[in-house]
């Protein structure tokens, strides 16, 4: 957990609450709206950051889609200004154990830095720790971990004109048929074993 210990040292206040990543705030300028791309260009991108993502982490892990979302973005009138936000995530189906899953986070943490992302918060809770960064283009993006230990990546645009929203296209690597999660159906926990992210020691 020394990377995890580390990360969370460098931050003075935990102002997060909750799991997720919050959506983008609204006002009468519509602040954080992104003027060159529509929203299924912002989501190509969150869902190139997330592939960015998982390819940053060695060894590699196994996931799935979850569902894609989207909101529509209001105005200080809470009135529809045209424009929306969406949200991408993937669901790790390798198996984390307790005593890597802060050398996980510290990896992840590292990639992001390196993208010359902002880490704006780190949950150092004991069972459920996160990490959370933003883009200077306004994405933001989180590594948590939730029950039983599954890791979740996800992504949310800033606000961007309305447009048609497709499911991401590219394919999981988990050589199963287990399906993204979609109308309510459950996705599994993690089940998939690795001899470097599931030991139950501490990451050399």
């Amino acid at each position: 957990m020394k990377h995890f210990r580390r990360a969370c040292g460098l931050l003075v206040m935990l102002a997060v609450a909750g799991c997720g990543l919050i959506s983008p705030t609204s006002t009468s300028k519509q602040k954080g709206v992104s003027t060159d791309m529509n929203m299924q260009q912002a989501a190509d991108k969150a869902d190139a950051l997330l592939q960015e993502t998982v390819a940053g982490v060695t060894p590699k892990l196994r996931w799935v889609h979850e569902a894609p979302g989207q909101s529509t973005c209001t105005d200080w009138k809470n009135t529809d200004a045209g424009t929306g936000y969406v949200s991408r995530g993937l669901m790790v189906m390798t198996v984390v154990s307790p005593e890597r899953r802060g050398s996980l986070l510290g990896m992840v943490e590292r990639g992001w830095k390196g993208r010359g992302f902002t880490v704006t918060n780190v949950r150092a809770d004991a069972e459920f720790p996160a990490v959370y960064a933003s883009t200077p283009d306004g994405f933001r993006l989180e590594a948590a971990v939730g029950g039983e230990g599954q890791f979740r990546f996800g992504v949310t645009s800033p606000c961007a004109p309305k447009s048609p929203v497709g499911k991401p296209t590219t394919p999981s690597n988990v050589d199963t048929n287990t399906p993204a999660y979609e109308g309510g159906k459950p996705l599994p926990r993690p089940y998939l074993q690795d001899d470097f992210w599931s030991a139950p020691t501490p990451a050399p």
